[in-house]
């Protein structure tokens, strides 16, 4: 199944990772609040919708991969409330290559908000298997490990990408996590 995908240059190879160098990009998001893996599922079915047509003039978009998902920090409001079962994620479905932000359709539901992504430098992890929060956290550690070993450093938060269906065999999906390279 070939869909679009964010284009890169391969910068460079190392032992476990790889840097790349993308070019600009837009995405559709959505900020959803709750524990990790609830986040993608909910921020899925939102801007699923967008693409599906739930947009000014019911346009479909194709499909593209990966849905990208982030930890966000929200603005300080009052009162701080506190949520020991996790935070709130920003999730992404990047735009096939043709659209811009001035021809894409405005999206009707307010939660779906429409921005360029700049070129960017990434130091980039592979693996296959499930989605699980573990399987996360284990190959952050990698790249993070593998970074500081090659001397590299990384600004924000990581970005996790998966590029298959759910409905994909978990011993052949396609995961990645992103690093913003300093």
């Amino acid at each position: 199944m070939a869909i679009d995908e964010p284009a890169y240059k391969l910068i460079r190879s190392y032992d476990g990772f790889e840097v790349r160098r993308y070019e600009a990009y837009i995405v559709a998001e959505t900020l959803v609040s709750g524990a990790a893996d609830d986040a993608g599922n909910q921020g899925f079915k939102v801007l699923a919708g967008y693409i599906f047509g739930a947009n000014k003039g019911a346009r479909k978009i194709e499909m593209t991969a990966p849905v990208a998902q982030t930890p966000t920090k929200i603005a300080m409001t009052a009162p701080v409330l506190q949520s020991a079962s996790g935070g709130a994620y920003t999730v992404q479905f990047s735009m096939p290559r043709e659209w811009t932000l001035e021809t894409l359709p405005e999206p009707t539901d307010s939660k779906v908000a429409l921005r360029a992504m700049p070129a960017r430098t990434l130091a980039v992890i592979a693996y296959s298997g499930t989605w699980s929060q573990s399987r996360y956290e284990e190959h952050l550690k990698k790249l993070q490990d593998a970074l500081a070993q090659a001397g590299l450093s990384w600004q924000g938060e990581p970005f996790w990408a998966r590029y298959d269906p759910p409905w994909t065999l978990w011993f052949l999906r396609r995961n990645e996590i992103w690093l913003e390279l300093k």
